[in-house]
């Protein structure tokens, strides 16, 4: 990798949103000659930055294609992409969790206060679990079963997909809570929406088939 000048910055950004270009409009769109940009598109061509094409121009190759889209999806926050949390009262029953389990088709449950702040987590797992006992899933409140806090594994809106999925794959998880932080000595947070492994491969695959 070659560190690029701020004009060659320039020539791939040009490249990036108009090509295939030819070099004489590339030097109109920077005020320069022909002859004063041939040094550096030989070196971005070289580089592999560029490729050219007799009669169509220059373009971004393949790699650079790739790396952009890639640095693009990297750089996504959790707050553009979040969905609407699905929550229960952590005083609701574990019947009415299951239900409302199957109803949104969903694999996790976060369980909330009065005050819509974050009180835990119910997964399927836990609940299948539950089933398998001999108590009365009427009876038995959600609070008993869920994953309590500080042990909630969360992410906040300004975080980015990349963390996301890296904190999905580290921790065996499908989903992840969005939280706004109230009191961080407290482990207070607000629920405001939800992020899955299945929103950031949808995000993943249409960046990747974009033309």
């Amino acid at each position: 990798m070659i560190k690029l000048t701020k004009r060659q910055e320039e020539i791939l950004n040009i490249v990036k949103t108009n090509g295939p270009i030819t070099g004489k409009q590339i030097a109109e769109q920077l005020s320069l000659t022909r002859a004063a940009l041939r040094s550096d598109l030989a070196i971005l061509t070289m580089a592999g930055n560029l490729d050219a094409r007799p009669r169509v121009g220059y373009f971004l190759n393949d790699d650079q294609v790739q790396q952009e889209r890639a640095k693009k999806l990297v750089q996504q926050k959790v707050a553009d992409y979040k969905a609407h949390p699905i929550v229960i009262q952590k005083s609701a029953c574990v019947y009415d969790a299951i239900v409302q389990l199957f109803l949104e088709d969903v694999g996790t449950l976060y369980a909330v206060d009065s005050n819509g702040c974050l009180a835990g987590v119910v997964s399927r797992k836990d609940l299948l679990r539950t089933t398998i006992g001999k108590r009365s899933l009427y009876d038995l409140p959600v609070s008993v079963i869920m994953t309590r806090m500080p042990n909630i594994i969360m992410i906040e809106p300004n975080q980015t997909l990349y963390e996301a999925a890296k904190i999905m794959i580290e921790n065996h998880i499908d989903s992840l809570p969005v939280v706004k932080k109230l009191d961080a000595k407290t482990h207070t947070y607000l629920v405001i929406g939800r992020i899955t492994k299945t929103t950031i491969t949808r995000v993943y695959i249409e960046m990747y088939s974009e033309s």
